[in-house]
């Protein structure tokens, strides 16, 4: 077998044959040619990555993750009207038990609470605290340097026109499954 290589998925030592996860073939060409490897998801995945990667890194500075900002920034959007976990989740496209889990160092750190609905006692919601709020401007300036260099690299437009095919795929449901 092939010495390990990188892989969308982690190490792959697939180099020529069938990637077991992709269910297609793969060669070592395929991971240099986009136009060898036809597959939406794995390139979709691959640039998922990379801007994780740049995102990451750039929130570094103030000890969060791109996905708590992410969190944050759609908290800090709403004020007032504090989300249910399963709004947040369907806003952000993740599934609830992946929101329950990153949302609880959040709590843990005091920058989220979850609290009872006012009409519902069951109902939690999802408050973002001063000490949030803060947290969320501090790391709003990471995450503009994120973007400058994402802009300065990618190009404003080629930016802008990526960024809206992303959002309609992103909510788009007849992309969730195969039924109609």
């Amino acid at each position: 077998m092939a010495a390990a290589t990188p892989c969308v998925i982690g190490i792959c030592p697939y180099i020529d044959g069938i990637c077991p996860y992709m269910e297609i073939a793969v060669t070592a060409r395929d991971r240099l040619d986009p136009a060898e490897n036809p597959c939406f998801a794995l390139a979709l995945r691959k640039a998922s990555r990379r801007l994780s990667q740049l995102y990451d890194d750039a929130m570094d500075g103030c000890g969060l993750r791109s996905t708590q900002f992410a969190i944050l920034s759609q908290l800090n959007a709403r004020p007032g009207t504090p989300p249910t976990l399963a709004v947040l989740a369907e806003a952000l496209v993740v599934d609830r038990s992946a929101m329950g889990h990153n949302l609880r160092p959040l709590e843990r750190d005091g920058l989220v609470e979850l609290v009872e609905g006012e009409h519902d006692r069951r109902q939690r919601l999802i408050v973002l605290t001063a000490k949030g709020k803060a947290k969320y401007r501090e790391a709003r300036a990471h995450w503009k340097t994120a973007q400058k260099r994402f802009t300065d690299i990618y190009g404003a437009e080629e930016g802008a026109a990526l960024r809206s095919a992303l959002i309609k795929i992103a909510h788009d449901e007849r992309l969730a499954t195969l039924s109609d």
